[in-house]
């Protein structure tokens, strides 16, 4: 738990499958859930964090791929182009790493802390944790991306995880 009441929601939390809702206004609630969904995702050693991670089902992320803080109220995706597949962890899903095909470059859509449209071109890493955090905010995780099979093992893994 950050010092703001806020605690890292792990699988299988519920709230982790819901869908999240657009925000309607941007208020000072808004701006001080960003800095403490960026402090704990800072805390948990993260690049990245989505709303519902915190138990809250509102579309907002933040990360930081090395390029620093990117809070983004309301993202879409206007572009996609090219394809990488990549190994990803989830702060969700501890010790759980997943092959995933994303693609490399993105144009995004959305809202700062501020109030201000975003419209962005982003590439390589970046894009790929934007993504992450959306399929967040639309109840997706990263075990979606593999086999039954694959899927069931990972569950028995972090079930044994949870009980430890």
């Amino acid at each position: 738990m950050n010092r703001n009441g806020f605690s890292l929601r792990i699988y299988p939390d519920t709230v982790l499958r819901d869908q999240a809702a657009p925000v309607q206004e941007i208020t000072e609630e808004t701006v001080l859930l960003i800095d403490q969904m960026a402090d704990l995702m800072y805390a948990h050693q993260g690049i990245g964090l989505a709303a519902p991670q915190v138990g809250l089902l509102r579309r907002i992320v933040v990360l930081d791929s090395g390029e620093g803080l990117l809070p983004v109220i309301n993202p879409e995706i206007q572009a996609r182009e090219g394809s990488e597949s990549l190994e990803e962890g989830c702060l969700s899903l501890p010790d759980i790493r997943v092959e995933i095909q994303r693609p490399l470059n993105l144009t995004f859509t959305g809202y700062s802390s501020q109030g201000k449209e975003i419209r962005r071109d982003i590439e390589g890493l970046t894009a790929r944790v934007l993504l992450h955090e959306i399929d967040h905010l639309n109840g997706r995780l990263i075990i979606d991306y593999v086999s039954p099979v694959r899927k069931a093992l990972l569950k028995r893994q972090l079930q044994k995880l949870t009980e430890d």
